[in-house]
Parts: C-alpha cells; sequence; structure tokens
C-alpha cells in the first residue's frame, strides 16, 4: 500500500486517472456503463493508494441509507423484552436476510406513546425500509402509515382489508390444528391461555373455539388472558388453577413461553402432564424441544417468514406493490400431549 500518496476523495482519484468523477464513482460500483478495461485500472488504482469510497456520500447521492428499520411495536405488552425467545429467533434470522443482501439492520424496541410513533420512524430519513414484528395493538397506526409508505411489511396476522403487507401464519388454522389434537387426546375440557385483544391470539383463538364448537363443546372452551412475560403469565396461571371449579384436561397455550409457564405452574400444583393435563403451545421455538416433557407445539416457518419479509420489503422498496402472504403451521406432536 502506498501509504504516502494514499487518496483522500473521488476528485483526486479522477484526476490521477484521468478520467472525470462520475467515471471514477460508475466504476468504484463496477458499472457496466464503463469499459472493463477502465473499471480494472480504476478499481487497481484506488486499491494502491488505499482509497475506500465515503458510502455516507455515494448512500446520499442515490438516495439510500443502505440501513432497513426493524421495531418491536409493545402497545399491549409493555413488559416484554427483546430477549424474548420468539424476538431472538426472528431477529436472527432477519439479520442474516438482510445481510446477505447487503443491508444493514437498525433494531428499536419502542412503547407507543402517541399516534405518530411509527410517522417518526419512517420519516427519519436513516432508513430506506422498515420490518414490523408484531402489529401488538397497532394495527390502526400500521394501516394509516402504510397508506403513504410503500416499504413497510409487518410480521402478523392478516384480515380481509389490511392496508398494511403482512407475512405470517395462518393462525385460525393453527388453533384448530391445536384444538382438534387435544379433543383426540380425549379432553373436553379446554382452557386458552392468551390475551385476545391481539389479532394473531385473537385468530388462534377462534380456530380453537371453532373445533370445540364443531363437537359440541363450545361451552367447555375457558380464556384465560394469560401474558406473553413468564414473571406475570406464572401467576395467571397459578390463579387460574388454583380457582377453576373443573381443572383443564387440556391447555393450549397462545405461544411456547404460556406453555411453559402452564408447565411449571402444573408442577408446582401437583398435576402430572400429560396424564392429568394435556398441553399445546404456538410457535415452534427451539427451546420447546427441551422441556420436560417435551411440548408439542404448532410450529410457524420463521425462516421462511423471514425471507418473505425481506423479500417483500425491497420489491417495495423498488416501487413495487406486494400482497400480504399466509404461511401453513405444522402441528409438532411430543410428549406434553
Amino acid at each position: 500500500m502506498n501509504t504516502a500518496g494514499r487518496i483522500r476523495n473521488i476528485g483526486q482519484l479522477a484526476k490521477l486517472a484521468g478520467v472525470s468523477t462520475s467515471t471514477v464513482s460508475r466504476a468504484l460500483d463496477d458499472s457496466q456503463l464503463i469499459a472493463k478495461k477502465t473499471r480494472e485500472r480504476i478499481q487497481s488504482l484506488a486499491r494502491e493508494h488505499d482509497f475506500r469510497p465515503n458510502i455516507m456520500a455515494r448512500n446520499l447521492r442515490i438516495q439510500r441509507t443502505g440501513a432497513i428499520g426493524v421495531v418491536i411495536p409493545l402497545g399491549h405488552e409493555t413488559g416484554q423484552h427483546v430477549s424474548d425467545p420468539f424476538f431472538i429467533t426472528m431477529l436472527g434470522l432477519l439479520a442474516d436476510a438482510l445481510t446477505e443482501r447487503g443491508y444493514d439492520l437498525v433494531l428499536s424496541r419502542v412503547i407507543p406513546s402517541d399516534d405518530e410513533w411509527l410517522d417518526k420512524m419512517v420519516d427519519s430519513g436513516r432508513i430506506d425500509g422498515l420490518i414490523v414484528i408484531g402489529q401488538s395493538d397497532q394495527s390502526a397506526a400500521l394501516d394509516r402509515v402504510a397508506a403513504r409508505y410503500r416499504p413497510l411489511v409487518v410480521w402478523g396476522g392478516y384480515t380481509e382489508g389490511q392496508v398494511h403487507c403482512s407475512v405470517g401464519s395462518d393462525n385460525f388454522k393453527g388453533g384448530a390444528m391445536a384444538a382438534a389434537h387435544l379433543l383426540e387426546r380425549g379432553c373436553r375440557r379446554i382452557a386458552f391461555l392468551g390475551d385476545p385483544r391481539i389479532l394473531e391470539i385473537s385468530q388462534r383463538y377462534e380456530g380453537c373455539k371453532s373445533e370445540m364448537a364443531k363437537a359440541g363443546l363450545e361451552a367447555n372452551l375457558t380464556i384465560v388472558p394469560a401474558h406473553l412475560v413468564p414473571e406475570i403469565a406464572d401467576p395467571d396461571i397459578a390463579r387460574f388453577l388454583s380457582t377453576a371449579h373443573e381443572k383443564p384436561q387440556g391447555i393450549f397455550a397462545a405461544s411456547d413461553v404460556i406453555a411453559m409457564s402452564s408447565l411449571r405452574a402444573l408442577s408446582d400444583y401437583g398435576l402430572s402432564v400429560p396424564a392429568d393435563v394435556k398441553v399445546v403451545g404456538f410457535d415452534g421455538l427451539a427451546m420447546s424441544e427441551h422441556t420436560v416433557p417435551r411440548l408439542s407445539t404448532v410450529r410457524q416457518p420463521f425462516t421462511e417468514g423471514a425471507e418473505y419479509m425481506v423479500d417483500l420489503l425491497l420489491r417495495r422498496i423498488s416501487g413495487e406493490d406486494t400482497k400480504s402472504v399466509i404461511l401453513p403451521p405444522q402441528l409438532l406432536i411430543r410428549a406434553s400431549s
């Protein structure tokens, strides 16, 4: 490396190469508009003189930041942390998918304090597009911003007439699969653990309720609005078990984290799983394979979902309109049921 003759800006490199600054810029971008021989000569000179292009200036010129925002809105469950197993799973997959496409990931955890929180993010100029992990109770805000801001994709449920582009599992089908499995195992009294105010959880509950209704047992379905945060969910479930007139024969938890809380609460209460109570979770997190007993669960296709979100977002950044994607869930039957 020739440190004495180090070039500091694109103008100096253009003068050395005897070409215009636009030619140097295109050559460093490996543009096919510049002859191959010229491109290679300019790139060789840049290496020889340790020239590093100003990426920020380049991004400003092409009106790109090279960064994608990923936000976790916590409107309904403010105690959740980024370290939640579901969020960690999604973030890892999204980081891999974005990095492979040359983008940086800018992470934010937001507790919405006003109706403008999403507007501030998309109008900040810091990102080329935004991925939202979970709709929380913010569907109205997502629809409003999506109507004017194209590069926005959300992990979550889909409803007819929805404005924002979403990618997520068929939650209704997943809920129906879980309930049908518990019914097949002889459960006639089932408790649904989860807060139905949230779209995805509501869809899972409705799927469960539909199967109970088919069996003529809808009256035997109890809803327990358990929290997604374990330290709050544990006492929620313990309180339910201690006050329930009849103990459930089956539990369908709206998430694997809630299901794991139910395993602990049932053990503390002296009930055996699956002999006394059968338990099914939802998500298919890796840690569900390591519970005692191993947790039956409805697996969401997270890897495929992350790829879809990134692909749809990049297409939307390019100006394309894209439709929401609903992915099929899979029932994983293990020892807990």
